[in-house]
């Protein structure tokens, strides 16, 4: 499992490291190789989310004593990816020199103000998208660790579903053997009874037997 983990982590970074290159060209592209390069970035992006959800997936199977240290690799890389958006949005609202005085011209004042309000909606657009993101990642932080609890809590069911099941088993036959012990309990005490029985029947017989030779003896010699 381990080895499928480190083969996403492998195809992860080389997908952002592609990525960033390509953000980073971004601003400095015309409008129409930009617009390509763009749809190129989302593509990929979708893909490095993709890699994400397997390497999450293969995450949660590990046995829990040893996912601590895939979980912090896991929330590194969940960072990485939203530091990759951001770049992106901020890539797609920038301009080169070059580019952005085909856009507004060399008419002077006009075209600062323009400049001035273009940038002052990049500014509005980037803090909100910020926000977002914080927003985001808290989110996505709060919903590992109610996943991660979700998975604690039905481990310790699992086990105390398993130490129930042992104890009822316990029970059970300690039934069993104070069932046995009742029988056998039983059987002694008629055994113990047919024992005195018989020993007083021999007694009994001896002393018959005894007055049985001296009575005989008595009459014996009377005779004589």
């Amino acid at each position: 499992m381990s080895s499928d983990f480190e083969g996403y982590e492998q195809d992860f970074a080389v997908l952002t490291a592609e990525i960033t290159n390509k953000i980073a060209r971004v601003p400095r592209l015309p409008p129409d190789e930009k617009k390509q390069m763009v749809a190129n970035v989302e593509k990929q992006l979708e893909e490095a989310k993709e890699l994400l959800e397997q390497m999450d997936l293969e995450v949660r199977e590990i046995p829990p004593q040893s996912r601590g240290m895939y979980s912090s690799r896991m929330r590194s890389y969940k960072q990485e990816m939203g530091k990759l958006e951001t770049d992106f949005k901020r890539s797609r609202i920038a301009y080169s020199d070059e580019v952005r005085n085909e856009l507004l011209g060399d008419d002077g004042n006009s075209s600062e103000n323009q400049l001035i309000k273009l940038r002052e909606e990049r500014a509005h657009l980037l803090d909100n998208t910020e926000r977002l993101e914080r927003s985001s990642r808290r989110l996505e932080a709060g919903y590992q660790i109610a996943v991660e609890t979700e998975q604690i809590g039905q481990e310790m069911l699992e086990n105390l579903s398993h130490d129930r099941e042992k104890i009822q088993r316990a029970r059970e036959r300690l039934r069993e053997t104070d069932a046995n012990l009742g029988k056998s309990s039983r059987v002694l005490t008629g055994m113990l009874r047919r024992i005195i029985q018989n020993r007083i029947l021999i007694v009994i017989l001896g002393i018959i037997l005894v007055i049985t030779i001296l009575t005989a003896i008595t009459f014996s010699v009377r005779g004589h």
